[in-house]
């Protein structure tokens, strides 16, 4: 029985077929991790995402910003972007059922050692305080209020956490930190405009686990989102798996416990 973490899929499903017969996954015995971004750019968004679904509850993803950018463009408050690959799902015969089982996966996941979110934790953020933040945005995502969510989602500000933001604001830098986070400035603030590789950052940015202080230093944090870093991250308790599938280069599964990384090309 092992616990495998599979990097942002983004609608490539054979590699992802591909990776599970790599690894013998039995979803009998075995459960699965996503670290979010199922869906969108990849050409099959709509057989990823009704796999995992059918995977059932045992098996944990949290939500990406391209999970977020579909919940939005099915609302009807967002329209799609150019190199969206989100049609198959919003004409699917069980949309409905697909978007409603979405909307409600959790920005974070802790279980045992390990905490996992799409981008990874704000600077300034215990695991505690990650938590219960990430809380504060599920209720609203999973409510009745969820299309006025998605009407204020969008945005670059406020763009540095503080305990009295309020409103929309509050929940937009959320989940702004949770699902687009890269680099910040010293002090914590996000820079959400550099997506690039670290070595050709801007002087006065750092990636995010790199701002001294930061208050989760000592979790085991997984996270997806940044392509660019290849899966390396020279941080002992640190766990990135985006690998850029879809964009040619690998999907990556990592095993909890002993950390063994196993991958397949998606050229």
């Amino acid at each position: 029985m092992s616990t495998y973490v599979i990097g942002d899929v983004q609608g490539c499903y054979q590699p992802l077929m591909q990776l599970l017969q790599k690894i013998s996954f039995d979803q009998n015995n075995d459960t699965l991790w996503f670290t979010g971004d199922l869906v969108n750019r990849g050409p099959q968004s709509l057989e990823v995402l009704r796999y995992v679904h059918e995977l059932g509850d045992k098996h944990q993803t949290v939500l990406g910003n391209h999970d977020l950018h579909l919940l939005a463009v099915a609302a009807g408050t967002q329209t799609q972007h150019d190199g969206d690959t989100l049609n198959d799902i919003l004409s699917a015969p069980d949309k409905d059922a697909l978007l409603d089982w979405l909307r409600h996966r959790p920005l974070l996941i802790k279980y045992e050692d390990y905490v996992m979110t799409h981008a990874g934790l704000a600077p300034a953020w215990t695991v505690e305080k990650a938590q219960a933040l990430a809380h504060e945005v599920e209720i609203v995502l999973r409510g009745k209020e969820s299309k006025k969510l998605f009407e204020h989602m969008y945005g670059n500000q406020p763009d540095q956490w503080s305990d009295e933001l309020t409103g929309y604001d509050r929940l937009r830098c959320i989940i702004n930190y949770f699902t687009r986070m890269r680099f910040c400035h010293a002090d914590g603030r996000l820079n959400l405009s550099n997506k690039g590789a670290v070595k050709d950052k801007e002087e006065n940015l750092l990636p995010w686990f790199e701002v001294v202080p930061r208050a989760n230093a000592d979790a085991n944090i997984i996270f997806g989102h940044w392509a660019a870093l290849e899966g390396v991250v020279d941080v002992p308790n640190l766990f990135a798996l985006d690998t850029g599938c879809v964009w040619g280069n690998k999907l990556t599964a990592m095993r909890l416990g002993d950390a063994v990384r196993i991958s397949v090309g998606c050229g």
